[in-house]
């Protein structure tokens, strides 16, 4: 009998895994609304998306095939991880008040960030969110943990393709934005939503937490 080869790229589980990734990368959260907001103020957009898009990938590929070696993300370990997001968004919401103090203009909006503080900033969103190992560690690496190798890598390939599609659309999408806000309290409203989400996704964190630890 001749030796079957499975074929590379197998689009069932490619497109399962597009499907499953955009589903659960479809939820508004602070990352999101970052490169929202970096979108609209076109700062450093590529550079943003870039890191959000690699991050994702990395983790997609790292929950998928290493599934079985991420048991320390004990809840002690999530506690942690959300008193430091919790403290970094406090932070930021602090940022936001000061934005809305300043009279700037439309003009003067771009670029507002050091390259530096925007890496950091990008990279903290990121990674002390618990949720983004949730979605793509546990849920992503527990749907595919009885997959074969080739499934696996054709999984891993499409949760990443959502990503990046996601990322650099919401980026680019927000910056084209920009050239349709003309008002100067337009950033006004968009900064108090921010600093309204912000404060009720630190509620939940405080809420969810407690739960977890009662």
């Amino acid at each position: 009998n001749a030796l079957k080869i499975q074929p590379i790229f197998n689009m069932e589980n490619l497109i399962l895994g597009f499907l499953t990734g955009g589903s659960l990368i479809l939820a508004i959260g602070p990352q999101n609304l970052f490169v929202i907001e970096q979108g609209l103020k076109k700062n450093f957009v590529f550079t943003i998306t870039t890191i959000c898009a690699v991050s994702d990938i990395l983790l997609i590929f790292l929950g998928i095939f290493i599934y079985h070696i991420f048991n320390f993300i004990t809840l002690e370990v999530e506690v942690i991880l959300n008193i430091i997001l919790i403290i970094f968004l406090m932070n930021y919401i602090k940022e936001e008040f000061k934005s809305l103090k300043r009279k700037y203009k439309i003009k003067s909006i771009k670029r507002s960030q050091d390259f530096k503080s925007i890496i950091i900033k990008t990279l903290s969103f990121t990674y002390l969110n618990p949720h983004v190992y949730s979605d793509t560690v546990f849920i992503l690496g527990n749907l595919s943990k009885n997959f074969v190798l080739i499934d696996k890598f054709n999984f891993a390939l499409g949760a990443s393709l959502a990503s990046i599609i996601f990322f650099y659309c919401l980026g680019y999408m927000s910056s084209m934005f920009s050239n349709y806000i003309k008002k100067k309290n337009t950033w006004r409203y968009i900064n108090t939503f921010i600093i309204f989400f912000m404060s009720i996704l630190i509620c939940y964190i405080v809420y969810d937490t407690l739960v977890k630890m009662i």
